[in-house]
């Protein structure tokens, strides 16, 4: 007799909530769990197809070993695997130092897999080369929170999309890259058709076809743009402040920066009419309710850090 098991979706980071069919220890289907909070039943392409990873016809179920890439593989038990890996690392460790080896690991992985991997590379083999997408895709997130907000946590949740007037979405595409969040911005907007929305990315993207205003920006000059919003705010008196008195560090040497960020000045490094950018700055400034989305775009740059930080600087005002 099949059961569900309660489990969450490994991919795009939303955390989506999932009803697992199970019979005979076997994985049947995958459907969406309308009681989890992220995705309330919902499932993306990725999310309803997830129980097809678990097909043996294509997949590994035991130890396979070659000793020449031109050779067929052999099973073996995990013993012979385990000490055939181990045995190769040692050698090539003995030869060439333990920087001579690296790890590059998985963004699915759990903290306790992290934490022995790095316990493995670090502690025993002494190397530091272990890497993973994980750092790519946030790290320079976790260093903007850091520097601007103090910690390593994004101070929204979902629930804020629907109770935002205006809604800046920054070097992503929801719509392909994270569609049930997507979902969740066309439910605001069918309840609120008042709801602003401004996409900053250079293509136009699924996402920015629903925009009420697409910032085409030349790709790299993020932080001219977010200076040049934070410049109109300024100018136009539409910052708090009180707040910014009372719970911000460092303004007035921001506040300096920012002073040569004219709309004409921004336009004509980012390659958009200063008109657009002055818009984008009302709406958001003027907005009983502001809400800012980042992704990749920013955080996969050489100055990804500062991006994140250039945009943050907009939601402490």
């Amino acid at each position: 007799m099949a059961n569900e098991v309660k489990s969450t979706c490994c991919y795009c980071g939303v955390g989506c909530g999932l009803l697992i069919e199970v019979e005979n220890d076997r994985i049947l289907g995958v459907k969406g769990d309308p009681d989890h909070p992220a995705n309330f039943g919902r499932l993306c392409s990725k999310g309803v197809t997830l129980h097809l990873t678990d097909r043996t016809d294509y997949r590994l179920l035991h130890p396979m070993l070659r000793s020449e890439r031109s050779q067929p593989r052999q099973r073996v038990d995990w013993n012979r695997a385990l000490d055939q890996a181990a045995g190769r690392f040692a050698e090539i460790i003995r030869r060439h130092g333990p920087d001579s080896v690296a790890f590059y690991i998985s963004g699915q992985l759990l903290t306790e897999d992290y934490y022995v991997f790095n316990k493995l590379a670090k502690g025993l083999i002494g190397t530091n080369n272990v890497d993973t997408n994980s750092r790519l895709c946030m790290s320079s997130a976790v260093a903007g929170y850091k520097q601007t907000l103090g910690a390593d946590a994004p101070p929204c949740s979902y629930e804020d999309i629907a109770l935002a007037d205006c809604l800046i979405i920054a070097g992503a595409n929801p719509a392909v890259a994270h569609p049930i969040v997507f979902r969740r911005i066309e439910d605001a907007r069918a309840a609120n058709p008042q709801l602003k929305i401004v996409v900053i990315d250079p293509r136009y993207s699924e996402t920015a076809a629903i925009a009420d205003l697409h910032l085409a920006l030349k790709p790299g000059t993020d932080i001219a743009l977010f200076n040049g919003l934070l410049h109109v705010l300024l100018a136009e008196g539409l910052v708090d402040r009180q707040y910014i008195a009372a719970h911000t560090e460092g303004f007035a040497a921001l506040e300096q920066v920012i002073s040569v960020y004219t709309p004409a000045f921004v336009s004509g490094i980012c390659g958009l009419p200063e008109y657009d950018i002055i818009r984008a700055a009302r709406w958001f400034g003027k907005s009983r309710a502001s809400l800012s989305l980042y992704c990749q775009g920013l955080n996969q740059s050489s100055h990804g850090t500062h991006n994140n930080a250039a945009l943050i600087h907009l939601r402490r005002c």
